[in-house]
C-alpha cells in the first residue's frame, strides 16, 4: 500500500494515478478535517461558494492537464479580472494602458504610451524591475510610479519584507502590460470548477483502491510500513526542524456578509497604498452566482506560526534555500520517500504546475 500525506491537489492527483494506472492500494491522510487542502471551498449561509483559504482561479496552457482535470469536474469558464485602488480609484492590474490613462493626465499618458511602444512591442510584458533599469527617463519615471504605488506597499504587506530584499522569482512576477487586455491571466484554458474545488478533489479520490482518512497526522502512522510514502506537507516538519524551521507566510481571512447583491465591481480588488490588508475578494463573481446578499473575504498576511495558522507561501532567499537543500539531502537518504508539492519541495507552484509535477513524479518514481 502507498501512503499519501496530504489530501490537497498534489496528493489527490498522485492517489488517482497510482490507483487507476498502477492498480495499487492507496491510503490518503490529512491532519485537517476536510480534503482539498487550501483549495477547500463550500457554500456559505448566503448561498455563495467561498474559497476558505483564499481565491483560486485555475489557468493553464497545458492541454493535457486541462483535459485530465476535466474528467473530474465541469468548468465554469471564467476570466479573472482584478483591480487595485490607487490614488482613490480602481484601476486594472497588472498595470496596462487603461491603468496608465486612468492615473495620468491625457497628454502625459499619451507620451508614456508612445515611449513604451517605441521601445517595446505591443502586447509585451515587461517586469517592473527591468523597466526601472532602462535608460529612457520617461520609462524610468513610469516604472518608479508603478513600483512605488502598486508594488512596494502591497509586497511589504504580503511578504513582511521590503520589496528590494525579495528574491527575483517574487519581484519578477509583476509586469507592465503593453496592451488593454485586462485579463489577469492570459492562459488558453481558464475556469473554476462549477461544483467547487472540494467536489473535484472528491471525484479524484473516488476510486475503490483509495482510502481516505481525515483528522489523521502523519506522526500517528510512522510505525506502519508502506511501499512508499508520498509526502506533500512541510519538509522541515517531516524532519522535526532538524536544520531549523523554514520560513513561510500565512494569511488570515475576515469573512463578512454584505447585505446587498454586490460589494465591488470585480472579484478581486487590491489595496497597495493603504490599510493593513492586501485585498478584498468577493466570491460570488467567480461562479456568477445571483444572490440577494454577498460574501467578501478581507485578506491579512502574517508570519506562519506552526500550530496557529496554515503555511501558504515559501519565502525564497539564500538562507531558506540553503536550509531546504539540507532537508532535501536528508530526504534523499530514504528510498521509500517521495516529496511532492509546494510545501514539500519548498517552491511556489500554480495549480496546473502541481498537477503537471504530480504527473512527472508519478511516471518517474512510481513503478
Amino acid at each position: 500500500m502507498y501512503l499519501i500525506v496530504g489530501a490537497g491537489p498534489a496528493g489527490a492527483v498522485m492517489a488517482e494515478r497510482i490507483a487507476s494506472q498502477r492498480d495499487r492500494k492507496v491510503l490518503v491522510i490529512d491532519r485537517r478535517e476536510h480534503l482539498a487542502g487550501n483549495l477547500y471551498d463550500a457554500i456559505d449561509d448566503n448561498g455563495v461558494m467561498v474559497h476558505r483559504y483564499g481565491p483560486h482561479i485555475f489557468h493553464t496552457n497545458d492541454r493535457e492537464v486541462w483535459d485530465y482535470l476535466s474528467r473530474f469536474t465541469r468548468w465554469h469558464h471564467y476570466f479573472h479580472r482584478a483591480g487595485a485602488v490607487v490614488d482613490g480609484r480602481i484601476v486594472p492590474i497588472p498595470f496596462n494602458f487603461d491603468s496608465l490613462h486612468a492615473l495620468f493626465p491625457p497628454h502625459l499618458a499619451a507620451r508614456l504610451e508612445q515611449r513604451l511602444l517605441a521601445n517595446h512591442a505591443y502586447g509585451e510584458h515587461i517586469p517592473v524591475l527591468d523597466l526601472l533599469e532602462t535608460e529612457d527617463p520617461d520609462l524610468r519615471f513610469l516604472a518608479r510610479y508603478v513600483f512605488d504605488n502598486l508594488f512596494a506597499g502591497y509586497t511589504a504587506k504580503q511578504w513582511g519584507r521590503d520589496a528590494h530584499t525579495l528574491d527575483r522569482s517574487v519581484t519578477g512576477r509583476v509586469p507592465i502590460r503593453l496592451s488593454r487586455d485586462d485579463r489577469y491571466f492570459r492562459d488558453v484554458y481558464q475556469g473554476i470548477p462549477a461544483d467547487g474545488y472540494t467536489r473535484m478533489v472528491e471525484n479524484l479520490l473516488d476510486h475503490p483502491n483509495v482510502e481516505l482518512r481525515l483528522g489523521v497526522d502523519y506522526a500517528d502512522l510512522r510505525g506502519e510500513r508502506f511501499t512508499k510514502t508520498i509526502y506533500t506537507g512541510k519538509i522541515d516538519e517531516l524532519f522535526d526542524h532538524r536544520f531549523g524551521p523554514l520560513p513561510y507566510r500565512s494569511l488570515r481571512f475576515d469573512y463578512r456578509t454584505i447585505d446587498k447583491p454586490y460589494f465591488q465591481p470585480l472579484a478581486q480588488v487590491n489595496y497597495p497604498q493603504s490599510y493593513d490588508f492586501t485585498r478584498i475578494t468577493e466570491y460570488k463573481h467567480f461562479l456568477d452566482q445571483q444572490t440577494p446578499r454577498s460574501t467578501i473575504g478581507i485578506e491579512y498576511p502574517l508570519e506562519h506560526v506552526p500550530g496557529e495558522n496554515e503555511p501558504y507561501y515559501p519565502i525564497p532567499d539564500d538562507a531558506s534555500r540553503a536550509a531546504y537543500e539540507q532537508y532535501r539531502a536528508e530526504a534523499a537518504k530514504r528510498d521509500d520517500l517521495i516529496l511532492l508539492g509546494r510545501l514539500a519541495e519548498y517552491r511556489y507552484y500554480n495549480m496546473d504546475q502541481v498537477v503537471r509535477r504530480a504527473f512527472d513524479v508519478f511516471e518517474a518514481e512510481v513503478a
